[in-house]
């Protein structure tokens, strides 16, 4: 993990431990802030997350709609 003084400072030494396969942790104020990874990496995970989302209308199917129980109210007379 890299203070983000000590990630700007050895900057390059940062960018060859990603190359390598070790993402880096950068903080700033004692706090994570961001990963460097390399861009083989990044994409790899993109493309696993493309891969593995459904359908919205997928999603939209999976709706439990019939199982939920419906409150049972009753309405109110409103004068106009």
């Amino acid at each position: 993990m890299w203070t983000l003084q000590d990630a700007k400072n050895k900057f390059s030494a940062v960018v060859d431990a990603a190359l390598a396969g070790t993402p880096q942790e950068v903080t700033r104020r004692g706090k994570p802030a961001v990963v460097i990874l390399s861009a083989e990496e990044y994409h790899r995970l993109v493309e696993s997350a493309v891969q593995r989302r459904e359908s919205f209308a997928d999603h939209l199917m999976a709706f439990p709609g019939e199982d939920i129980p419906r409150a049972q109210a009753a309405l109110r007379d409103v004068n106009f």
